[in-house]
């Protein structure tokens, strides 16, 4: 096979390669597509090399190469699941690599319409590839479910039929076909996606083609998929977070200097563990880091002895802090030359004439500031005033009218503030939390830009696509502020049967901190 029918073949080098047509390449007439680009076209790796590319994945990869069975063996549907940035795609992938199976791969990312899904899988099976000749265009327009299975079974009696008669330049491992779907748990979110869902699982007795494997993968259990369709149930292969000495292993693998490495994630990877335990998050930061870490050396091939290891830290410390603040951004939007979000810095700065800001004496992200703010009004705020605070703008409405006060109203003011200060804070469920958290984090930085309003508009639809990601952390954040004792449970309610948090910071603690983010509290405080 020459090199260029190579580098046709392997395709499927990237997650996502599969399933986006739109940047396809011109098909390439000298090397038409044949069913032995339904792999990945690379040498088939050995097991002890797959293992070894996954540290802590040892139990999930063998479960899942035991699951798909050998040779020819019809398979049971399975589902990965776990928490996003821990290996699930990668790993199937790279498992297909060591057995070299034919299979299809479309992720409900990038194909985010039932259409566009049933449209990536046939377009792969039938080998159709869009470019301008065809108009891009799909090989079959696929809207229904029902035509989607018409159409498949044939497009897999067509490679099945393929694989049995043809003798092709590599040998294919087996006559069955699997078909992966990646991030099934977004199908949650599309219009009638419960009735695609049930599709989806129940695929595989609707086809009755033991010719046909399915794996779904998933960032939901699935227990939030079963339901009463009578389908059988994929076989579940749980993928966990990364406890800190795989992740150790993870970034030691491709190292060339280990020592020097090894001696860096010591004094940096815990603090970073406690925050996040994603790939890809521990990676951006983590390499930043190092290149403040290795400022001091001239040669980065040195082994550090204790005493060049503490010089090294003492070198990295200050860069920490404002490395963790940036790990927990509540929105992640990109800062070119004189951003957005440096004019709003510089306008702040200038609105406050030179008076220096108060600097807590503590690090806390931002993420965990915002949590910390949003517990202290729902303590100070009541309950029923909260869809007169947050509205839609964010924060009450200020160009109301006010009337005199009159002393009678000024005398129940104050026993009504005195009265407040005795009870002390009220308490509130994690539902109302979260839901305060998400309205002023999401238009913290809209109040100090009020006059980029339809930037404004663009930056809250990212927060909104972000806002699942990052559930698990802010759950994680709560947890940790109740074990800083800046919030308590207060017990459960007995009718609504959950834990009900108590914020236990002042006023004073409250404003240094929205004065650290350039938050306006007073605009939500209910004043009695």
């Amino acid at each position: 096979m020459t090199r260029e029918e190579s580098s046709k073949v392997t395709r499927r080098s990237t997650r996502f390669s599969s399933s986006v047509t739109s940047d396809n390449p011109e098909p390439n007439p000298s090397h038409p597509p044949t069913v032995a680009d339904l792999t990945f076209g690379e040498e088939s790796i050995t097991l002890d090399s797959l293992l070894s590319s996954f540290p802590g994945r040892r139990s999930q990869i063998l479960d899942l190469i035991r699951l798909i069975g050998p040779l020819d063996s019809p398979a049971l549907p399975v589902i990965l699941y776990g928490d996003a940035s821990t290996g699930k795609t990668s790993v199937v992938l790279q498992v297909f690599t060591h057995l070299n199976r034919p299979f299809v791969y479309s992720s409900c990312r990038t194909c985010c319409t039932p259409r566009l899904l049933f449209e990536s899988i046939l377009n792969q099976l039938l080998l159709h590839s869009k470019c301008s000749s065809n108009g891009y265009a799909s090989a079959k327009r696929c809207d229904k479910p029902s035509d989607f299975v018409n159409l498949l079974k044939e497009a897999l009696s067509s490679v099945v039929e393929t694989l049995n008669s043809t003798k092709l330049e590599r040998k294919l491992m087996g006559k069955m076909v699997y078909l992966i779907v990646d991030h099934v748990d977004l199908i949650k979110e599309w219009d009638k996606g419960e009735m695609i869902l049930q599709f989806l699982f129940s695929l595989s007795s609707v086809l009755k083609m033991p010719q046909l494997g399915i794996i779904l993968i998933s960032g939901l259990p699935p227990d939030v998929y079963y339901s009463n369709m009578g389908y059988t149930d994929p076989l579940p292969v749980y993928f966990p977070e990364y406890s800190e000495e795989e992740l150790r292993q993870i970034f030691l693998k491709n190292q060339v200097n280990k020592k020097l490495y090894s001696a860096f994630l010591d004094v940096a990877l815990r603090p970073f563990c406690r925050v996040t335990r994603r790939v890809e998050e521990l990676s951006t930061s983590l390499s930043s880091l190092f290149r403040q870490y290795c400022e001091p050396l001239d040669d980065l091939s040195i082994s550090p002895n204790e005493d060049l290891k503490r010089r090294l830290y003492s070198n990295l410390r200050p860069h920490i802090t404002s490395c963790l603040n940036e790990v927990f951004r509540v929105s992640g939007r990109p800062h070119d030359g004189d951003t957005r979000g440096e004019r709003r810095q510089k306008a702040s700065y200038s609105s406050e004439k030179g008076d220096e800001l108060e600097i807590l004496d503590f690090h806390m992200s931002t993420s965990a500031k915002y949590l910390l703010i949003a517990a202290f009004l729902a303590s100070r705020n009541p309950a029923t005033l909260d869809a007169s605070m947050f509205d839609s703008t964010g924060g009450m409405d200020n160009r109301k009218r006010k009337r005199k006060a009159s002393e009678k109203s000024m005398e129940k003011k104050e026993m009504a503030e005195q009265e407040a200060v005795m009870k002390g804070p009220g308490s509130f469920p994690l539902e109302r939390l979260l839901a305060i958290f998400q309205c002023i984090a999401s238009v913290g930085d809209s109040s100090l830009g009020e006059e980029e309003d339809e930037e404004g508009e663009e930056e809250a639809t990212g927060y909104d696509k972000e806002s699942n990601n990052m559930m698990s952390d802010i759950l994680l954040q709560v947890s940790s502020l109740c074990d800083a004792n800046f919030m308590i449970k207060s017990g459960s309610c007995p009718l609504e049967g959950s834990i009900r948090y108590r914020s236990m910071v002042s006023e004073d603690l409250s404003l240094k901190v929205a004065r650290s983010l350039s938050f306006p509290l007073s605009k939500y405080l209910y004043r009695r």
